[in-house]
């Protein structure tokens, strides 16, 4: 790989490399997660500074052979602006996620292509819900594209099909399992069927996040639990800086 161009990209993190230089975490749609090397970006003429910002498409080239690799040029992929507020924040996760999850060089263009859908549903300026629906659907998709999400039509211990009516909770390093007890979040049989079902969409972001908005609230919230404990089992262990944040702020608001 000594040259590519006009990559689609997006900068999930960057960080100090040198007085003038900073490192570029870059997630691309047929390379993957890229840690790119931007000389002389902290430069006040760097036209560098002005555009590699984070939940923005970009059309990147770079080059060189190792681990670090150059980058070489920068544009902007235009569309939506960068989102604010709480959907700035959630696009902050959704890229701690991925620098967590995604190793580099593991070409993932089924989900960068979630990704992207999913940063421009953020910054479209929707409500609450829509947003929510969103993010519970990234989520379901960066597990299954990254491996870690077995089939949700059959119990992951037996394989047997899910029995009609019954309650099933997505358990870490277990997969689907009938719920133990009232008190674990679950969900519905029917529930999980439709969203394996909407994983065989042509759009399985936008099916995903209509079977999310079609739950109730109390399901909703169930779901969020689920993912984020299923999440927490394979993300590193630590705790995610953006959900800390997000608590810290909340606790401010109120």
């Amino acid at each position: 790989m000594n040259r590519v161009a006009h990559q689609p990209a997006y900068v999930l993190h960057h960080y100090d490399w040198s007085e003038t230089s900073v490192i570029v975490e870059a997630f691309t749609r047929d390379y993957g997660r890229l840690a790119l090397v931007a000389n002389g970006a902290k430069r006040p003429s760097s036209y560098f500074r002005s555009v590699l910002l984070p939940l923005q498409p970009l059309f990147i080239a770079w080059g060189g052979k190792g681990e670090i690799r150059t980058l070489k040029s920068a544009e902007w992929g235009g569309g939506s602006v960068m989102p604010t507020g709480d959907a700035l924040l959630s696009g902050y996760y959704v890229n701690e996620l991925l620098l967590r999850m995604v190793a580099r060089e593991d070409p993932h263009p089924r989900l960068f292509d979630a990704y992207a859908a999913t940063v421009e549903s953020l910054a479209s300026g929707g409500d609450g819900a829509l947003a929510a629906a969103a993010l519970r659907a990234f989520e379901l998709v960066l597990l299954r594209d990254g491996g870690y999400l077995p089939a949700l039509d059959s119990e992951a211990l037996t394989l047997a099909p899910l029995a009609a009516r019954g309650r099933y909770a997505l358990l870490a390093e277990r997969g689907l399992c009938a719920a133990p007890d009232a008190q674990q979040p679950a969900l519905g049989s029917d529930d999980w069927l439709a969203f394996e079902r909407a994983f065989a969409q042509d759009r399985p972001l936008d099916a995903l996040a209509a079977v999310v908005r079609a739950l109730a609230p109390a399901d909703r919230a169930g779901l969020r639990q689920q993912l984020r404990q299923y999440l927490d089992g394979y993300s590193g262990g630590a705790p995610l800086r953006t959900r800390q944040l997000a608590s810290e702020l909340q606790r401010f608001k109120r």
